[in-house]
């Protein structure tokens, strides 16, 4: 059996998730380019997403 592929996406306010790759994305949400296994997107959205406040809460306060 083939292992699922997840897609790691981004909304605007550059929150992270994953999603599975077969599925259409939900509204709000943008396909960051990074795709690979469950725990493949998993680490890679620990690398990118330093910062778990919203984007308007850290222009808010900058």
């Amino acid at each position: 059996m083939a292992e699922s592929r997840f897609l790691v996406v981004r909304n605007d306010e550059e929150q992270y998730s994953i999603w599975s790759a077969d599925r259409e994305l939900p509204a709000g949400w943008h396909d960051t380019g990074f795709a690979g296994s469950r725990e493949e997107c998993l680490a890679h959205v620990d690398e990118v997403w330093t910062d778990m406040r919203p984007r308007s809460v850290r222009e808010a306060l900058s």
